[in-house]
C-alpha cells in the first residue's frame, strides 16, 4: 500500500526522500508529499496529488527544500479520495508535529469526536489526521511519553514516521502490523516501508516488530518495546545489488521480471538438489510430523492463492493427505477447523501482506504448525512462521506479479516431492523424473521467452476484446487462474477462469460471437480429450479459441481451436511452471497495445498491508 520513509543526518533530507519515494512508486499510490524541518525555516510540508513527478517538480527535486530530518510519504487513497489535502504527511495544529502513516486507524471516527470536543479543527477526512492531532493533546515535553499515549489509544494496523520541531535532533518509527525497515548509515539513519527504498544508501538494516518504537538521530538508533525497555535490534546485511531493482533496459519492470524467469527458478531450486535429491536443510519437519498430520491448508491472496491452487492437485496425489486452500482474507473468518496435526502452508511474495499474516497468526493460535514461503527475507511472516523457504526470486517492482509466482510454484514443487519422499509415497523412477525434468526447467523456460514474438502477435489480434474467458482442468484450470488475474490487472478488460466442466452450469451463456476463450489443455488422456469437447462447445457458439498446450498435445489442439501456443513438454506436474509464461506475456503484450500503465495498475498495490 502506502510508501514512508525517512531521513535523519548532515545531508539535505528532501532529495533523498524524493528518491526513496520514486523507488516505492511500484507499491501502488495516488499522490505524495514531504515534511522537511530546518531551524532557519521551521517545518515545511509540502504535498501533491498524483505521480511523484508533481510533487518533485513542486520542489525542484529538493532543491527548494532544506533541513537534515524530514519524512515523506506515497498515498494510496482509504479515507478520503485523493486530493492535496488528504496527502501526507499531516500536521498538528500547533505545527509542532508531522505524521505519515501506513495502515488503518479503526477508531478515527471516536478520536476525531473526542478531539472536535476538545476545539480541534479537521482540513482533511483522513484517519491519520487524528495521530497528528493526537500527539499535540498529549505531548509535554517528552516525546516518547507522547508517543506511546497515542499508541495506548489508537485500534488498527499502523506504521508511523514522525517528526517534531522540539526534537529536530529525532525522527521516530512506530509499528503494529505494517512494515517499517531501519537502515544505518555512517552520520545518517533512514525509515522506510520496504528495503528498497534504503538499499541505495545502506546495506545494513533492522525490521521493527509489531509494538517497537525506534527513535532515530544521525549518530545511532535506540529501540523500545511497549514498556518503553530498550531492544537490541539484530541488524541485517542486504545482500542484492540495486541494480536489481531497477529496468535494466527494459522498458516496463515487468518485461524484465517475466525474462528474469529462468535465472530467478534456478536461483530457487539448483541449491536445493543435491546428487539428485531435495534437500531442505532448513526445514523441521520429520518423518513422524509429516506422517501424522491430519491435514494440510494453503493460505494465501491473490497470485500466491493460484499458486495454492496448482499445490493442492500435485500435494494431494503425491502425499494422499487432504489439502485445502483458502483465501488468507476467509480463512479468519470461517471458523476452520484446525488441530495441532494441521499443516499451516501460508504463501506471500512481501511477506507482509496483512490477511496472510493474519490468518497465520489464528491458523498457530489453534494450533497448526507453519511453514511459510516468502521472498522478502526477515519479513513478519518469515519471522514468525515456524519453518520458512525463501524463494530467493529477487526484488520484484512491477505490481502484476511474474517471478514471485513462478518462484513460489519452484517451492512448491520441492516440498512435494520432499514430503513424497519423506512419507514413502512416491517410487524411486517417478522420483528421478521429476528432479531431472524440475532442472531442465529452466531451459524450457527460455525456449519459450525466446519465441515471445508470436505471442505478441496474438496479443495485437486480440487486445480489443471487451471480454476474455480462460478454460482448462486440473492444474491447467489452476494455471488459467492467474492467467486470467495477470490480464485483467494491468490491462483493464474483464476476464475470468472457469474449470472447463463447468461452462455448462452458466458462463457458457455468455460466449457469442467473437468472444475470446483462452483454452489450456497440456495433460494427455481424458483430461485433454474433455477439455477438446468443452472447446467445441464454445466454439459452436461463435466463440475465438487460443490454445495453450504442450508439444506433444499440438497436432491434435490444432484440429480444434483457432490458434495455439505452444509449451515444451515436461512432467504433468510441472507444466503449469511453463504455463504460466505466454499467458503473463500475452497480458503484457495486451497492455502495450492498449496503452496501460503496466507496472503500476490503476488501484492496485504491490504489498496489501490493510484489510
Amino acid at each position: 500500500m502506502c510508501g514512508i520513509v525517512g531521513y535523519i543526518g548532515h545531508s539535505e533530507a528532501a532529495p533523498i526522500l524524493l528518491d526513496s519515494l520514486s523507488r516505492l512508486e511500484y507499491r501502488g499510490y495516488d499522490s505524495a508529499g514531504i515534511a522537511v524541518y530546518a531551524q532557519e525555516t521551521g517545518l515545511a510540508v509540502f504535498k501533491a496529488k498524483g505521480r511523484l513527478k508533481v510533487l518533485s517538480d513542486l520542489v525542484d527535486g529538493g532543491k527548494a527544500v532544506h533541513g537534515t530530518v524530514g519524512v515523506g510519504h506515497t498515498r494510496w487513497a482509504t479515507h478520503g479520495a485523493p486530493s492535496d489535502v488528504n496527502s501526507h504527511p499531516h500536521v498538528s495544529a500547533d505545527g509542532r508535529f508531522a505524521v505519515v502513516h501506513n495502515g488503518i486507524i479503526e477508531n478515527y471516527v471516536e478520536i476525531r469526536e473526542f478531539l472536535a470536543e476538545h476545539g480541534v479543527q479537521f482540513v482533511s477526512q483522513t484517519d491519520t489526521e487524528v495521530v497528528a492531532h493526537l500527539l499535540e493533546y498529549y505531548y509535554e515535553d517528552d516525546m516518547l511519553q507522547a508517543v506511546t499515549k497515542v499508541l495506548h489509544r489508537v485500534n488498527g494496523a499502523y506504521a508511523f514516521g514522525i517528526v517534531s520541531t522540539d526534537h529536530p535532533d529525532q525522527l521516530i518509527a512506530v509499528r503494529k502490523d505494517s512494515p517499517l525497515v531501519l537502515g544505518y548509515g555512517k552520520d545518517f539513519n533512514l525509515l522506510a516501508s520496504d528495503v528498497t527504498a534504503v538499499i541505495k544508501y545502506t546495506r545494513e538494516v533492522s525490521y521493527l516488530e509489531d509494538g517497537e518504537i525506534a527513535v532515530l538521530s544521525p549518530d545511532g538508533v535506540t529501540v523500545y518495546d511497549s514498556l518503553l525497555r530498550t531492544v537490541q535490534k539484530p541488524r541485517h546485511t542486504v545482500d542484492w545489488e540495486v541494480s536489481a531493482a531497477e529496468k535494466g533496459g527494459y522498458e516496463h519492470f515487468m518485461a524484465k521480471e517475466i525474462m528474469e524467469q529462468p535465472k530467478a527458478f534456478r536461483d530457487t531450486v539448483f541449491p536445493r538438489i543435491t546428487d539428485g535429491r531435495v534437500v531442505l536443510d532448513n526445514i523441521t519437519l520429520d518423518r513422524d510430523d509429516v506422517r501424522d498430520m491430519d491435514k494440510i491448508y494453503i493460505i494465501a491472496c491473490g497470485s500466491s492463492y493460484h499458486v495454492g491452487v496448482v499445490a493442492k492437485y500435485l500435494l494431494e496425489k503425491l502425499l494422499r493427505k487432504p489439502v485445502e486452500v483458502a483465501l488468507a482474507s476467509e480463512f479468519r473468518y470461517s471458523d476452520p477447523i484446525v488441530t495441532p496435526r494441521t499443516l499451516a502452508l501460508v504463501i506471500s511474495q512481501s511477506g507482509e501482506t496483512i490477511d496472510t499474516l493474519a490468518a497465520m497468526r489464528e491458523a498457530k493460535r489453534l494450533g497448526a504448525r507453519i511453514l511459510a514461503i516468502v521472498n522478502v527475507v526477515g519479513s513478519t511472516i518469515a519471522r514468525e512462521a515456524d519453518d520458512v523457504i525463501y524463494t530467493w526470486a529477487g526484488p520484484e517492482i512491477a505490481v502484476a506479479t511474474t517471478k514471485a509466482y513462478s518462484t513460489q510454484l519452484a517451492v512448491i514443487d520441492l516440498i512435494a516431492l520432499y514430503l513424497a519422499d519423506l512419507l514413502g509415497t512416491i517410487d524411486k523412477a517417478e522420483y528421478d523424473a521429476i528432479v531431472a525434468e524440475l532442472l531442465l526447467v529452466p531451459e524450457k523456460m527460455e525456449q519459450i521467452l525466446a519465441a515471445r514474438e508470436t505471442i505478441q502477435y496474438y496479443a495485437s489480434i486480440y487486445f480489443n476484446h471487451a471480454s476474455v474467458f480462460f478454460i482448462g482442468r486440473n492444474v491447467d484450470y489452476a494455471a488459467g487462474l492467474e492467467g486470467s488475474l495477470k490480464l485483467k490487472e494491468i490491462s483493464y478488460i474483464h476476464s475470468e477462469a472457469y474449470a472447463a466442466g463447468e461452462l455448462k452450469h452458466g458462463t457458457i451463456s455468455l460466449i457469442e460471437d467473437g468472444t475470446l476463450v483462452i483454452a489450456l489443455a497440456s495433460q494427455a488422456g481424458v483430461l485433454f480429450e474433455k477439455t477438446m469437447s468443452n472447446v467445441v462447445e464454445v466454439k459452436s457458439r461463435g466463440a475465438d479459441v487460443l490454445g495453450i498446450t504442450s508439444a506433444a498435445l499440438e497436432r491434435g489442439m490444432c484440429k480444434t481451436v483457432d490458434s495455439v501456443l505452444t509449451v515444451p513438454d515436461t512432467h504433468p506436474f510441472l507444466q503449469p511452471s511453463l504455463n504460466v509464461l505466454p499467458l503473463q506475456l500475452f497480458a503484457y503484450y495486451v497492455s502495450l497495445q492498449r496503452g496501460c500503465d503496466i507496472d503500476k495498475p490503476r488501484n492496485l498495490a504491490k504489498s496489501v498491508t490493510v484489510e
